[in-house]
């Protein structure tokens, strides 16, 4: 009798709407000028579309330190005292705080029942009412239970805090290695549990980020930003790790985006980076149903 595979749970993007997307860059922009793109270089007679600069436009929270409300919408008492607890691994080498109970104006609203997935709003995305409205999640860890194992609780918190954060999934680093067997990363995510399109397999799998949507580290391969994928999904045939807590990678990137105080403060955009024109190259990431722009 053939042995049954075990179901890839694995975190899936929620990103806005696409008619929320302008919305999003402002609201971003007011949260923290570090998310201001670099100006486009644009031909003679070319004017920047809106939705072609919010692309580009990042979703960290301000550097200088913030404190965000949580707030639980359901759950017992032990999966909100478990989510607590992982959480706050981030605090400790960062300048930012959860206020847990922080009631209905919370930024992060968590629920454990809003569907059988993973996954959270991307740093300020959260605060678009349009795709996140105030009654409803900005996260869910819709496999968690009471009597989950602990290692599975802290993969998957910590993990989508680092979302809530503005990290990103690891696996789209722009400057990440892997290689996809597509064939095979199709054939697995448009079945159960995932049952995705293949436009939504592209943007949550197979494309990367342009290197000018963030400020990205060199990919690490032991990040808590990188779920496990089986040999069989990659050229070459060999996994990525089952990693389930903060990389050293993972604690110098928060720590550098959120300094703590007398930590030393990120450095400023060259000029000369600065007027690099951002483009979408083939493979890069642009969500389902957005307009394409050459």
């Amino acid at each position: 009798m053939a042995k049954s595979k075990t179901p890839l749970h694995l975190c899936f993007d929620r990103p806005v709407a696409s008619q929320h997307t302008v919305a999003a860059a402002k609201i971003a922009i007011s949260e923290n000028k570090g998310n201001q793109p670099p100006p486009l270089v644009l031909g003679p007679g070319a004017s920047s579309h809106p939705l072609s600069m919010a692309l580009f436009t990042g979703k960290m929270w301000p550097s200088s330190g913030k404190t965000l409300g949580v707030r639980f919408l359901d759950g017992s008492k032990t999966q909100r005292k478990l989510a607590q607890k992982y959480a706050n691994e981030w605090t400790q080498f960062a300048n930012v705080t959860f206020k847990f109970n922080g009631g209905a104006s919370s930024e992060i609203r968590i629920s454990f029942q809003a569907d059988p997935g993973s996954w959270s709003a991307v740093g300020t995305d959260c605060l678009v009412t349009g795709t996140f409205p105030k009654n409803q999640p900005t996260m869910n860890f819709g496999w968690l239970k009471d009597d989950t194992d602990p290692v599975e609780w802290r993969r998957v918190v910590v993990h989508e805090f680092g979302h809530a954060l503005g990290a990103i999934h690891e696996h789209q680093n722009p400057k990440g290695g892997i290689q996809w067997n597509l064939p095979a990363v199709y054939a697995t995510f448009s079945g159960p549990p995932n049952n995705w399109s293949k436009d939504e397999i592209d943007f949550n799998i197979v494309q990367k980020y342009s290197i000018d949507q963030l400020n990205a580290t060199e990919y690490d391969p032991e990040s808590i930003m990188l779920y496990s994928f089986p040999a069989q999904l990659i050229i070459g045939g060999v996994a990525t790790a089952n990693n389930t807590d903060l990389s050293d990678e993972d604690k110098k990137f928060i720590g550098t985006n959120y300094p703590k105080k007398g930590a030393a403060k990120p450095a400023k955009q060259s000029v000369a980076a600065a007027a690099a024109a951002p483009k979408l190259k083939s493979g890069q990431r642009v969500h389902p149903g957005f307009p394409k722009f050459a």
